[in-house]
């Protein structure tokens, strides 16, 4: 029997999962935050290790494991140089001490960006398209044919449309030009105020500037947005259907490039923004499905992980 791991890295913690080769998952595992870029090479080192030692560390009391491939699906790496170092990294893991055999080829080490096994994790295979909404936002989608097409995920600075942090960003300027008077009033003005537990708006000065709040604090305030807009309020619901149209043009856009009108396919939405309770799945699946009458839009059937596990195992099939 064949053993292979998937590894889904991100900038909050890291999930291997050990896969054998009838698809079922034997082990998971989790640990830190494996964006080299961030954190650093040994850092993100010691995370994918510890992410692998808790994924087999049941399976070994009965089992010696001998690994016949690999598949790390890492955050920030679609640069030659990037996939160069992580090629070193896990170079570098299989001369750690980890309770493993390790039977790898250079053909069995995949290494890729995480939002392709995102789309294999969340449809099952890897043609179709993920749509990510979370903190940041990327559109990426793949055909029969092998060719991919990604939009966006330009970082909060540059890009980031639809994501958790531009509406957060929308709500916090719309409350503010509210209480300016510049704009019609918006029930987010009491709502950021009640949230922060400030005495007036104006602190806000104090809390994202002074307090030097960062993207992911930003972002978390996502639903204060989505929550005004379920219960009605103008401004918020105006905040949404903008996310919910730059969302549906990026996807349009893989769909152009690399489907054709009447293609047969799958979307995947993953990331915090498709949970919310003011129907943005529901909003941004009509639009698609207006225009591309033969899409699917659906939530992932399973993690980014079990993505890479389906990637690691393909390798040992061809």
């Amino acid at each position: 029997m064949s053993y292979v791991l998937g590894i889904d890295g991100g900038g909050s913690k890291t999930v291997c999962i050990l896969m054998n080769d009838l698809c079922q998952v034997l082990g998971r595992g989790e640990a830190g935050s494996s964006n080299y870029q961030s954190i650093g090479i040994e850092a993100t080192l010691q995370s994918i290790q510890s992410a692998i030692h808790n994924a087999v560390e049941a399976e070994i009391i009965t089992n010696t494991l001998k690994i016949d491939a690999i598949c790390l699906g890492l955050a920030g790496v679609g640069r030659a140089a990037d996939i160069e170092v992580v090629k070193a990294l896990v170079q570098d893991l299989q001369n750690n001490k980890l309770p493993i055999i390790w039977a790898l080829q250079p053909t069995n080490i995949l290494i890729c960006n995480d939002a392709l096994i995102a789309l294999v994790g969340g449809i099952g295979q890897s043609v179709g398209i993920v749509v990510a909404a979370g903190t940041g936002s990327i559109v990426f989608g793949r055909n029969h044919q092998g060719h991919t097409k990604r939009v966006g995920g330009w970082g909060y600075i540059l890009g980031d449309e639809g994501s958790a942090y531009k509406i957060a960003i929308a709500g916090m300027n719309a409350a503010l030009k509210s209480y300016d008077g510049r704009e019609i009033s918006t029930s987010l003005l009491e709502d950021f105020k009640q949230h922060l537990d400030l005495e007036s708006i104006e602190d806000l000065i104090e809390v994202v500037y002074r307090r030097e709040w960062g993207v992911k604090q930003i972002a978390a305030l996502a639903p204060i947005v989505d929550f005004a807009a379920a219960s009605g309020d103008i401004v918020a619901n105006i905040i949404i259907n903008d996310a919910v149209k730059e969302l549906v043009k990026a996807t349009s856009t893989v769909i152009d490039a690399i489907f054709t009108a009447d293609s047969v396919l799958e979307v995947v939405t993953t990331g915090s923004v498709w949970r919310g309770k003011c129907k943005i799945h529901e909003r941004f699946a009509a639009s698609i499905v207006k225009n591309f009458p033969e899409v699917k839009v659906i939530f992932p059937r399973d993690e980014p992980a079990y993505g890479a596990g389906l990637l690691a195992l393909q390798t040992t099939q061809k």
